[in-house]
């Protein structure tokens, strides 16, 4: 496992994984800052909703603390946002990654497995569903995990472990899907969990790691490329 990461990380550095990276980065950044701007539109409208409705049952007099308690709530919106743009980094780095994984996959193939047949390319609308139903789930993952967030850090554990399985499981299936029918993908996957998964934990500690995180399309896909290649191999061997 360590040798696939330490692979990945090595080609990340030439000169056909820097022009994915730029273009990989320029979108996950677009995104952020959509989703920024549309979370930040809807709080403020919430906001100035809130506030008309209270003055109108409290009275004129409660315009002033209304207003200081709008600002406040404003400034608490804003960091809030900055904090969800790291949660929501895994998801936002699920959807990108799915418009950019064969590039990745196939330049992984004919640098490392030179002597073998690569894979075929999947379907654009494929690989961008299965980054778009990675990157909802994520969401609703997160969500779900938020509340823990005030038991010792308990939130952050299950953060971690969702990221690792989200992404661990979106990044093999994409790798498998190059070579097997989707169905025989996720039964791949299935039955070699416990391996993907630890994959996972590594891809997880990657996409936390603020500005680094922006290139994990690159490192997750490229990791999961070898992660692929080693159990096909194995069962290869295991049926002869």
């Amino acid at each position: 496992m360590l040798e696939a990461a330490i692979k990945a990380l090595t080609q990340m550095l030439s000169p056909p994984f820097r022009a994915v990276l730029g273009k990989a980065i320029g979108l996950a950044l677009v995104l952020i800052v959509a989703i920024g701007i549309a979370l930040q539109r809807l709080l403020v409208w919430l906001a100035t909703a809130g506030e008309s409705w209270a003055e109108s049952v409290l009275g004129g007099a409660a315009h002033t603390p209304l207003e200081i308690l709008s600002w406040i709530l404003a400034i608490v919106a804003g960091l809030g946002i900055l904090v969800g743009s790291v949660f929501l980094m895994p998801a936002v780095t699920a959807l990108v990654g799915s418009f950019f994984v064969d590039e990745i996959a196939l330049e992984v193939e004919r640098t490392h497995y030179p002597d073998q047949p690569p894979g075929t390319a999947l379907p654009l609308a494929t690989a961008v569903l299965e980054g778009v139903k990675t990157a909802l789930l994520a969401v609703l993952v997160y969500l779900i995990a938020v509340p823990f967030l005030l038991f010792a850090g308990a939130g952050l554990v299950i953060f971690f472990v969702a990221t690792a399985w989200l992404l661990s499981r979106e990044y093999f299936e994409l790798a498998a899907m190059r070579f097997h029918p989707v169905a025989e993908a996720k039964a791949l996957r299935k039955a070699n969990q416990s391996t993907v998964f630890t994959a996972g934990l590594l891809i997880a500690a990657f996409v936390s790691i603020p500005i680094v995180n922006l290139a994990t399309p690159l490192f997750a896909m490229a990791m999961m490329v070898h992660v692929h290649k080693r159990i096909a191999s194995r069962s290869l061997t295991a049926r002869r």
